[in-house]
């Protein structure tokens, strides 16, 4: 565990870590400065859709378009958390709209969130105070598929049997 939280090893499809490219990853985003150059080079149509985002392991919120793989915007790195996230302007600055833990490549726990914050506070963004979208994922052991928990309800999808209430998804931590 970093001092920043939990890391979280990339869990899914070896595929897309396998296409990870040295120098693609997502852009950096240390300061207000970062983020005001970064913004800048948006279209009017990349700002109607959230971007992909990925805190990595040093604490820096690293942003990418949309359909970009986490695994790849943090050149495949662990991770601090990650999923989407959307901004607004909201007065004289850059805020976030929406932002979700979802990211079914990392599958980070909602407790992701103050790493999140963090970066979001580096970068001077206004923030909501928690994910806009929280998503529980769960590991069932003996089966080994990850699930996404829905309505408090921990039970496998693919083999019905109770889920662990405590995060497991990577199984060598």
């Amino acid at each position: 565990m970093s001092a920043r939280g939990r890391s979280y090893r990339y869990v899914g499809p070896i595929e897309s870590k396998a296409e990870v490219r040295p120098g693609s990853g997502g852009c950096p985003i240390g300061s207000a400065a970062d983020f005001d150059g970064w913004i800048a080079e948006r279209s009017a149509a990349e700002l109607t859709e959230p971007f992909t985002f990925v805190v990595g392991t040093d604490g820096v919120l690293r942003l990418a378009p949309r359909r970009s793989k986490h695994v790849a915007c943090v050149g495949g790195d662990m991770v601090l958390s990650a999923d989407e996230v959307s901004f607004m302007r909201e007065a004289d600055r850059w805020a976030v709209g929406e932002v979700s833990n979802q990211s079914t490549g990392y599958c980070p726990d909602v407790t992701s969130w103050p790493a999140v914050a963090h970066a979001l506070d580096d970068a001077e963004l206004g923030r909501p105070s928690g994910f806009t979208h929280e998503v529980v994922f769960r590991r069932y052991p003996n089966c080994q598929e990850h699930n996404i928990v829905r309505e408090d309800d921990f039970v496998c999808v693919f083999c019905g049997s109770d889920l662990p209430e405590s995060w497991n998804v990577d199984p060598t931590v």
